[in-house]
């Protein structure tokens, strides 16, 4: 609503031509916006899967995030999307180890880089989720809890009943 208004009150003051140049300033503006995206949460939650999943890649594929069944991310790693690499989904360290301190882990992977952050659990959310989000919460940052590997869970749970 405030972009119309803008361009509506340019248009009246400047004309068409000035209104056009700022339209058009606005869309070099947002398709030069990068867009990063963290990826967290405990070791083998299935952060990479994930990211691999939202970039329409298997693991074998080529470019594809790493995924095992021991802790593969170690550092940060950026995997922009394919089919608009001006967003960047980065494939964080896991979290949960014993002496997990949040507000550590967000300097040790540079917070500041993100726009926001995606939790990913693949179990029940731990109080080290939790510990994190308040921390993201300080820093005034938006996150988003998603739980992985539901279908094992379930196949487990038609075993067990």
């Amino acid at each position: 609503l405030q972009v119309y208004e803008k361009f509506m009150e340019l248009f009246k003051e400047g004309g068409q031509a000035e209104a056009a140049s700022k339209a058009q300033e606005d869309l070099e503006s947002l398709e030069n916006t990068k867009l990063n995206i963290a990826v967290t949460g405990e070791t083998g939650s299935g952060k990479s899967s994930f990211i691999n999943a939202l970039r329409g890649l298997g693991a074998e594929d080529q470019g594809a995030a790493q995924t095992g069944v021991i802790e593969t991310t170690t550092e940060p790693r950026a995997y922009p999307h394919p089919s608009d690499p001006s967003v960047i989904l980065w494939d964080l360290p896991g979290i949960g180890a014993m002496d997990f301190r949040p507000e550590r882990y967000l300097q040790k992977v540079n917070f500041r880089r993100y726009d926001f952050f995606v939790i990913v659990a693949s179990e029940r959310f731990r109080s080290s989720h939790a510990d994190l989000a308040r921390q993201i919460q300080r820093m005034e940052k938006k996150f988003y809890f998603v739980r992985c590997k539901v279908d094992e869970d379930l196949a487990n749970a038609r075993r067990a009943h």
